[in-house]
């Protein structure tokens, strides 16, 4: 029933419009078939991260998220509206962490419930946050969903911070298709991307809210004209770059493509690093060649005789930098590894080492190992002995070559982390063993989080895996060079130039995404502070008239 507005008097029949009759479906379903759509959401939500990009699910997905929200009964039942679509989300976006479990099956294979039922699980806990928190600050109306773009991106900054931190598929990496869009993480970095990916998105959810139709079409232009005016900054920006400003440092990079199930085999070892010095071996005299993690499965200072086939490769004043376990000297009681990446010069001597201090648990170490590891589960990299973790973030200096930050795998997918050090390098080195997934999502999304680092820090990012995705991204994060997952290949490139001077994340970090989320609160605030106003002057008036 619809009102002729030319007669207020009498209703007349109609149809209701067809965003608010789905609203009202979505808001009476009850039992499972509300926790399975939250569910469905989730997961369709997934498709719009790397390697699919499919962002438009997004207009489904947010919206039919925050009709439930709105029709939750208490923070209670907002909360679980927002753990099933996070389970959802994780369960499908994760779903690759299993091909880890499979490499070693017969150690392994047991705890691929725990990864691709029990982590989403876990992870699910910050969405329903999200949804609790927006129940809380603006239950509905037009600023529901500010307030919800705010609540989901403190959920994955906590999510990125507390213990040791998991900022994997945030949902600003669904731009990294967009060379243009993608330049707004210079400035607000990839949360403030991920806010304002929720917030366009969940604008289509005004279109079935009747209270606030009026605000919706303002709300509905203002987003097409945030979204042109982020491609217009973006396409500005890119205009006058150059395509490929090289400096005149020659770099090679090497992806032999083993088999992780073959990479640390003691009949194989030596067959692997003969490998790596073949495909090295090519003509041309780069400054640099660059391996990936743990390339090297031997302990290089205790290696004389490997150390000087490396440097056999070598120009004067040119080094190899590979990754590499590093182990204590031999006069300590107790033995300690750390997960490195250490650089050979033209004598065969190291140069410099830098030791990874970000680790990722269960895969590099084991927490709580007295317990854990009575209950029959280990790590699941190599060796009986656990990754020590470094001092932290470090530059390494070599003579000829520019100062540059090392990133060993996981260490890639921190915001903010890529270039803490007190003086800015000139480029970030992410070496990284992605064949512990396979041919699956994990490589694509890796790839997509290092490239966002170039952007957020106006630095040029040079990448080296077993496999996965190895290339080279120039300081706008556009890719000028690759090797495609599950290929074997050397590429030389020269080393894009870094950006004069840092960008605005790059000097500011995490809080231009804070003055984005307070301004976003804004319309969410003014609108908790007219609710009351409202009900004491309805008190005051009295009822209306008959």
């Amino acid at each position: 029933m619809i009102w002729n507005r030319s007669k207020l008097a009498r209703p007349v029949r109609g149809r209701r419009p067809a965003m608010t009759a789905w609203r009202e479906r979505v808001a009476g379903l009850t039992g499972w078939r509300r926790r399975g759509l939250s569910f469905l959401l989730g997961a369709v939500a997934a498709a719009a991260l790397p390697p699919l990009h499919a962002v438009p699910v997004l207009l489904v997905s947010i919206p039919g998220l925050l009709w439930l929200i709105a029709s939750a009964r208490s923070g209670r039942a907002a909360f679980a509206v927002g753990w099933w679509f996070g389970f959802g989300h994780f369960a499908i976006g994760l779903y690759w962490i299993a091909n880890a479990l499979l490499v070693d099956a017969a150690r392994f294979a047991w705890l691929i419930p725990a990864a691709v039922v029990g982590l989403p699980a876990a992870l699910a806990v910050f969405p329903g946050l999200a949804a609790a928190a927006q129940r809380a600050l603006a239950p509905g109306g037009a600023a529901a969903v500010p307030a919800f773009a705010v609540a989901w991106v403190a959920a994955e900054w906590l999510r990125g911070h507390l213990l040791t931190g998991f900022p994997w598929n945030l949902l600003g990496y669904s731009w990294t298709f967009s060379a243009e869009i993608l330049q707004t993480a210079s400035v607000v970095g990839v949360y403030g991307l991920s806010l304002i990916t929720v917030a366009l998105a969940g604008l289509p959810a005004l279109l079935g809210d009747g209270g606030a139709r009026r605000s919706a079409a303002g709300l509905r232009m203002a987003g097409l004209l945030v979204l042109a005016l982020l491609w217009g900054y973006g396409h500005l920006r890119l205009a006058p770059a150059p395509s490929l400003a090289a400096s005149d440092v020659r770099l090679r990079i090497v992806q032999a493509n083993i088999d992780q199930a073959d990479k640390w085999r003691a009949d194989r070892r030596d067959a692997n690093f003969r490998r790596y010095l073949a495909m090295s071996g090519a003509p041309g005299s780069p400054d640099v060649t660059v391996w990936p993690e743990t390339a090297v499965p031997y302990f290089l200072s205790r290696e004389d005789a490997r150390r000087r086939a490396i440097a056999a490769l070598l120009a004067p004043g040119a080094f190899l930098v590979t990754g590499a376990p590093r182990i204590s000297p031999p006069d300590r009681s107790a033995v300690t590894i750390w997960n490195s990446v250490v650089a050979i010069d033209r004598s065969g001597e190291i140069a410099a080492t830098y030791d990874k201090f970000h680790l990722v648990p269960f895969g590099e170490y084991l927490p709580l190992r007295g317990a854990l590891a009575r209950l029959g589960i280990d790590k699941l990299v190599y060796g009986p002995v656990d990754y020590t973790a470094g001092p932290g973030p470090a530059l390494m200096r070599l003579a000829t070559v520019p100062a540059f930050a090392p990133l060993i795998c996981y260490e890639a997918i921190f915001p903010g982390a890529a270039a803490e050090t007190a003086v800015r390098p000139a480029w970030l080195l992410n070496v990284s063993n992605d064949a512990w997934y396979g041919i699956s999502a994990g490589p694509h999304q890796h790839f997509a989080m290092a490239r966002m680092r170039s952007v957020e820090e106006g630095l040029p990012l040079v990448r080296a895996a077993n496999t996965g995705i190895s290339g080279v991204v120039d300081s706008f994060g556009r890719v000028v060079a690759r090797i495609g997952l599950d290929e074997a290949g050397t590429i030389d490139v020269p080393l894009p130039r870094a950006l004069d001077s840092a960008t605005p994340y790059g000097r500011f970090g995490d809080l231009t995404a804070l003055a984005l989320a307070l301004l976003a609160l804004a319309p969410a605030g003014l609108a908790a502070a007219a609710r009351p106003r409202r009900r004491r002057r309805l008190r005051h008036d009295g009822p209306p008239p008959t």
